[in-house]
């Protein structure tokens, strides 16, 4: 079975084989990665087409004699203050991916972190009422290899507030934490409360 050490000492939690032990799927981990990244996407970039633009009621110049090109409106792409061609307007990104394979790509990520013993529990309710980014930093002198990505549940604010000070740590509750933050991140630290909400998320579903 496998272990996530836990971090400042103490004994190492074990890990449901079910999710911490599954083969990486890295197409399926690929799309869902995709369709989380687009998703975050706000698609509210918006431009004005040559019919939105003001001004362009009349012909600028007569057709002929002028020696200049001919013009038909001054709402032309071609003209300052012109419309825009084939620009974007507002859409959503959301592509569908199916439950299932959004939790094989979830246990496939969290199986690395295993592998790797890249894993490491945190007690969170520690650090009592009073946030220490001090003590935060302690804990992560012997584990820092990279970005670390920081899961806490709820009522774990006192540690979410001694963490995110951190240069390369990003604190998330877990209910946020998708594929893409879990692939990014060379380290995954977790209160145990977290874990198991992570757990329960990735864990296969049931057959009737």
């Amino acid at each position: 079975m496998p272990k996530a050490p836990a971090l400042g000492g103490g004994s190492a939690v074990d890990l449901d084989a079910d999710v911490f032990e599954q083969p990486f799927n890295g197409p399926l981990v690929h799309e869902v990665v995709v369709a989380e990244l687009a998703a975050r996407r706000q698609g509210t970039h918006s431009t004005k087409t040559r019919g939105m633009v003001s001004g362009g009621g009349a012909k600028p110049w007569r057709q002929k004699g002028t020696g200049r090109a001919r013009a038909g409106t001054s709402r032309s792409p071609i003209w300052t203050g012109g419309g825009t061609v084939f620009g974007p307007s507002p859409r959503h990104y959301i592509l569908k991916v199916n439950r299932k394979a959004r939790r094989a790509a979830l246990r496939s990520a969290l199986s690395v972190h295993a592998e790797r013993a890249t894993i490491h529990v945190v007690d969170a309710p520690g650090f009592g009422d009073t946030p220490s980014t001090s003590k935060a930093a302690e804990l992560l002198n012997a584990h820092r290899g990279g970005s670390v990505l920081v899961a806490l549940g709820d009522d774990e604010l006192t540690a979410a507030k001694s963490f995110r000070n951190l240069a390369r740590v990003i604190v998330l509750h877990v209910d946020d934490i998708g594929v893409a933050d879990l692939v990014r991140a060379a380290t995954l630290v977790i209160s145990q409360s977290a874990l198991d909400n992570l757990t329960a998320r990735a864990r296969k579903e049931a057959k009737a």
